[in-house]
């Protein structure tokens, strides 16, 4: 067997095996959408307090990074995980988005087909591409990840694989759609607030520097004042 079809049938056989331990398909590995933040930090043996606060209104969104290097002890799971990234998203502390990066040396040589064959071993058969999205409700993920190649859809999962733009990598976002649907209404709606209050932030921000500068003046002054001797 040659080390691309080696690789995709570790790459397959990483898959089934989740599947069989038992991985429904509205969920990432043993990570079920809507868990809360604290519940997926324990499971993948990470410190919560580590999470990147994206905004906090109107509704509190943070994303948790993770970088595994292996699931289980069997050698297979050990020796060709693919998976270099994961990030999950929540939507007021419930998991709506799971972004997985997968390794570029690790996927050297798959085609879009093997990655469909693979991850369709886990979420079922493909559906076709759904419809662009408007620029109103498209999230920078959706424009960072690059081309979108197949997606997979349930009554409360979506998955999407894409291939990215610039390099041999890939890229698969499992989602939530009513909490996803909810994280970009909120998403649109900070970004509003946002630039509604940006002048008066600026205007803030420049009298800070004026009270800061005026208060370091003084200090020196009362210092310098003290020890002066003519």
């Amino acid at each position: 067997m040659t080390n691309t079809g080696t690789a995709v049938a570790a790459f397959i056989l990483l898959l089934t095996v989740q599947g069989l331990n038992g991985q429904g398909q509205a969920q990432y590995r043993d990570f079920r959408l809507g868990s809360d933040l604290a519940s997926v930090a324990k499971l993948a043996g990470i410190d919560g307090s580590t999470a990147k606060m994206i905004h906090e209104r109107p509704a509190l969104m943070q994303d948790l990074e993770w970088r595994p290097s292996h699931w289980t002890s069997a050698p297979i799971a050990a020796q060709s995980d693919p998976v270099q990234q994961v990030t999950f998203s929540f939507y007021t502390d419930q998991l709506f988005r799971v972004v997985v990066d997968y390794d570029r040396e690790r996927t050297d040589g798959l085609t879009d087909v093997d990655m469909i064959e693979a991850i369709s071993q886990t979420y079922g058969a493909p559906v076709k591409p759904a419809a662009k999205r408007t620029a109103a409700a498209t999230m920078s993920i959706d424009n960072d990840s690059g081309t979108p190649i197949r997606r997979w859809e349930g009554a409360d999962y979506a998955v999407a694989l894409y291939r990215s733009s610039y390099a041999t990598t890939f890229r698969m976002i499992v989602t939530s759609p009513r909490l996803d649907a909810l994280a970009r209404t909120a998403t649109a709606q900070s970004l509003r607030l946002d630039a509604r209050e940006a002048p008066q932030r600026e205007i803030d921000r420049q009298k800070k520097e004026v009270d800061d500068a005026r208060a370091t003046q003084e200090k020196a002054r009362a210092v310098n004042k003290a020890a002066f001797r003519p």
